[in-house]
């Protein structure tokens, strides 16, 4: 399938809406809302970009990739892994041959990465003996979890079963020897099935403690005699993820120094968050800086989070087109601190995906402690108390015009000294200034937003202070926003989470810490949240 994404604005308007048509038509397959997603290509063919390897093991011939290694090279397995992202539920094909007399491989699949180029993991078998290649193994795990022509159930438990649905001899014929073989991979739910050149070679369904439903790719080189392996047309495509819904976090680059908008770790620490504490409704995954280079990010997406630069600098700028029509297929859209303010230009999408955004002489973002004193009944306020926060909250949003499926969710009034800086495009203007000191209206500093069919998105001010994710109000409201956005049940008591840590809050930092940082008063400020 080819799909074609076409800049409105460099466009004739005339042709614009049956072209714009046109996308949306082709994308249908990159959406869950709309459908099956295509299969993409995830090895270009010319090099290893995309890929992490040992060099001296791994390399790219005449549009395959190979690995090699002498006898007694490896003191220990190594892998060949796609560092695009992570995956869940999907189909994966490639074509293998083997051009030595013997070769141990394998395709790592939902695997954990480990140092040095090693995985650990479900992993599908490639062998030159005869009673390895389709079965199924768990490197640095359980073992042998399924033999070829075997289906084994693992209950919650960890006991296993197995049936057995075809002879290995049977199975091994269909295997060609020093010549190409299709190897595809399902793994769907709590269940994966291989096949070779069209018929099925095992199926394991895992539902022990220790089952994995997400992680990398890897091609593997076993240790032993000199082998040579070689892949080629890896295609790999997402599944809508079975029983719980996809949030992908989309991360900006660093900004700010120490501490503050710190989108990645702060996009880690939430998506870690809803795995560990809401992983049977949730699933979530975390790509960084621009648009992500794995080609599937978003195609099995119900919501997308941007924690991010805003204005001219936004990482969404390129890819309006593409996220619109995620949008309008219902994917959820939501935007975090400085995610809630789009260029000029663009405002548009951000109003339609949003209900609100951040606009230039018109809002304004001074650091100023909130008071929210009242909340409305709403599912992202569920298990949200009152409270107070300083942060850089922005105020005086632009909203769709008589709030039209807009709700607020956290507002408070601005002190009159949050408007003391001169007028200019994010500090100060008359319009905030009557608002606020001569109206005394409440700013709405978050807010969820709905469009017919289901359409959801929200945007939260807040968040300039990574420490404040250790706020549980702050923090739960957030979470059940996405949560919301996502098209999952919000729990009465809101989406579980813990307290961070200190140490939790500190992993994953852009910026070193600097040598004169108090982090006793961080720590004081956390225990007095604790203590609430």
């Amino acid at each position: 399938m080819l799909i074609m994404f076409y800049p409105l604005s460099k466009i004739n308007p005339s042709v614009s809406a049956i072209r714009w048509f046109l996308g949306a038509l082709l994308l249908c397959a990159a959406s869950p809302a709309m459908g099956e997603t295509p299969f993409r290509s995830i090895f270009n063919g010319e090099d290893l970009t995309g890929w992490d390897g040992d060099e001296r093991y791994w390399s790219v011939e005449d549009g395959v990739i190979v690995g090699a290694a002498d006898a007694g090279a490896l003191d220990r397995n190594t892998f060949l892994i796609w560092n695009q992202g992570e995956v869940d539920d999907f189909e994966l094909r490639f074509r293998y041959r083997i051009t030595s007399d013997w070769a141990n491989s394998g395709v790592q699949v939902r695997s954990e990465r480990l140092e040095d180029y090693v995985v650990a993991g479900y992993q599908p078998d490639i062998a030159t003996e005869d009673w390895i290649t389709g079965i199924h193994f768990e490197e640095r795990g359980r073992g042998i979890l399924a033999r070829r022509g075997e289906r084994t159930v693992i209950d919650s438990e960890g006991e296993r079963s197995t049936t057995r649905f075809s002879s290995e001899e049977e199975l091994y014929e269909e295997i060609r020897p020093r010549d190409w073989n299709d190897y595809h991979v399902v793994a769907r739910g709590n269940r994966i099935t291989t096949n070779i050149n069209g018929a099925r070679m095992h199926e394991i369904v895992d539902d022990a403690p220790e089952a994995r439903r997400s992680g990398v790719i890897a091609f593997q080189l076993h240790t032993g005699p000199a082998m040579r392996i070689e892949f080629k047309d890896i295609e790999l495509r997402r599944l809508p993820v079975e029983d719980r819904r996809k949030v992908v976090f989309w991360a900006g680059p660093r900004s700010h120094g120490f501490g503050h908008h710190e989108h990645r770790a702060g996009s880690l620490l939430l998506a870690g968050m809803l795995n560990e504490h809401f992983g049977e409704q949730i699933i979530a995954t975390v790509y960084s800086n621009g648009r992500p280079a794995d080609p599937t990010a978003f195609d099995n997406a119900n919501a997308l989070v941007m924690f991010s630069n805003g204005g001219g600098g936004h990482p969404v700028r390129p890819h309006l087109e593409e996220i619109d029509i995620l949008a309008d297929a219902g994917v959820g859209i939501g935007a975090i601190h400085y995610a809630v303010e789009p260029h000029p230009d663009d405002s548009e999408y951000f109003e339609r995906w949003l209900g609100g955004y951040f606009r230039i002489h018109w809002s304004v973002n001074p650091h100023w402690t909130a008071r929210i004193e009242t909340l409305p009944e709403d599912p992202l306020t569920r298990g949200v108390r009152p409270f107070s926060l300083y942060d850089e909250w922005y105020y005086h949003m632009a909203f769709r015009d008589e709030m039209e499926g807009v709700v607020p969710i956290l507002s408070a009034l601005p002190p009159e000294e949050s408007l003391n800086r001169p007028d200019g495009a994010h500090s100060n203007n008359p319009h905030v200034r009557e608002a606020v000191l001569e109206r005394g209206e409440p700013q709405h500093l978050m807010w969820r937003s709905e469009r017919p069919g289901g359409k959801r998105g929200f945007g939260i001010t807040g968040a300039h202070y990574h420490w404040n994710w250790a706020q549980d109000d702050f923090r739960t409201a957030v979470l059940n926003a996405i949560v919301w956005i996502a098209g999952a049940e919000v729990p009465e008591n809101g989406v579980p989470s813990h307290t961070p840590t200190l140490e939790e809050l500190l992993e994953n930092q852009a910026y070193d810490m600097p040598e004169n940082f108090d982090l006793g008063q961080i720590q004081e400020q956390l225990d007095a949240w604790r203590e609430r």
